[in-house]
């Protein structure tokens, strides 16, 4: 495993992270506690030390599963990362859920689901501009860094062009930016990351594989579940996608070179970009994830 500095936290994480939203339940396939005892254990015995999850991946569903194993494991090996802002009702609905006071209750929450006395990297996710220019909700935020729940503050963008909110990091203290990048989607070099490059902020590249796509797997006019975010996706927009993933195949990526490993290490050539937090249904697959680094 590559470690990077996490811009100004000065954290030092692995280069290839663990996303988490499938514990939630929205991709198809539910986990149990064993299943995510072997993924996390995988990860770190290839020298993963990072964790991104989320209070509405299921109602603090995949934290809880990451806190029973954190709880029989060292705390410290991890650098956790969660987020704030929705509310979990079903299976894709959720309601935003910003407020002051509402967001320090969600923050208890997500400290007794992650059975932590700290998280590492507590990031408001993806709010319009309208509730992050809250200046409330930012001084609370830093009352609780400074009380010790959390360690560093981080903002994880929607929009993956908003320059709004990641112009404003360094004023409310977020140090960590998250955003989709990935091969189909290069939106944030235009503007992002140069942001990110001049405040010191560590960058989180989500959704690497572009939502599995880039994994090879899926040929045009593939189909999912309806238990699968996927199946939510326009159609159109999907085929389209999946034949730009056969052109890339054939024309960019290396003979013999894994598709999915390859789109990890694309994203990791960009100096801006910290870490990738890809997403993994297996131990086999947190596997193949690290493997990025040799590329």
């Amino acid at each position: 495993m590559k470690y990077r500095r996490l811009g100004k936290t000065e954290l030092e994480v692995s280069v290839v992270g663990i996303g988490t939203w499938q514990f939630g339940g929205e991709w198809g396939i539910q986990f149990d506690q064993k299943d995510v005892d072997s993924i996390l254990d995988k990860g770190q015995e290839l020298g993963i030390n990072l964790i991104d999850t989320a209070e509405c991946y299921g109602d603090h569903l995949s934290e809880s599963l990451i806190g029973d194993y954190l709880s029989r494991r060292k705390r410290e090996d991890w650098i956790v990362a969660t987020k704030f802002g929705h509310h979990f009702h079903e299976r894709f609905t959720r309601t935003d859920v910003f407020g002051a006071k509402e967001v320090l209750e969600q923050l208890d929450k997500s400290l007794k689901a992650l059975r932590t006395d700290y998280i590492d990297v507590y990031q408001f996710h993806s709010g319009p501009d309208a509730v992050f220019d809250n200046d409330e909700l930012w001084t609370v935020l830093d009352k609780q860094k400074q009380a010790g729940k959390i360690r560093h503050l981080g903002t994880s963008i929607g929009n993956n062009d908003n320059l709004h909110q990641t112009d404003a990091s360094t004023k409310v203290g977020s140090e960590v930016i998250q955003v989709v990048y990935n091969r189909l989607d290069r939106v944030p070099e235009q503007r992002v990351f140069p942001s990110c490059e001049r405040q010191d902020l560590g960058v989180f590249a989500r959704v690497p594989l572009a939502s599995g796509y880039l994994s090879g797997k899926y040929k045009p006019g593939a189909v999912f579940d309806s238990t699968d975010v996927r199946h939510r996706h326009d159609p159109e927009a999907t085929r389209r996608k999946l034949e730009e993933v056969e052109r890339i195949a054939q024309t960019e990526v290396p003979e013999g070179v894994d598709m999915a490993q390859w789109a990890l290490a694309w994203c990791l050539r960009h100096p801006a970009v910290t870490a990738v937090i890809p997403g993994c249904k297996n131990p086999a697959q947190v596997e193949a994830n690290a493997a990025a680094v040799q590329l």
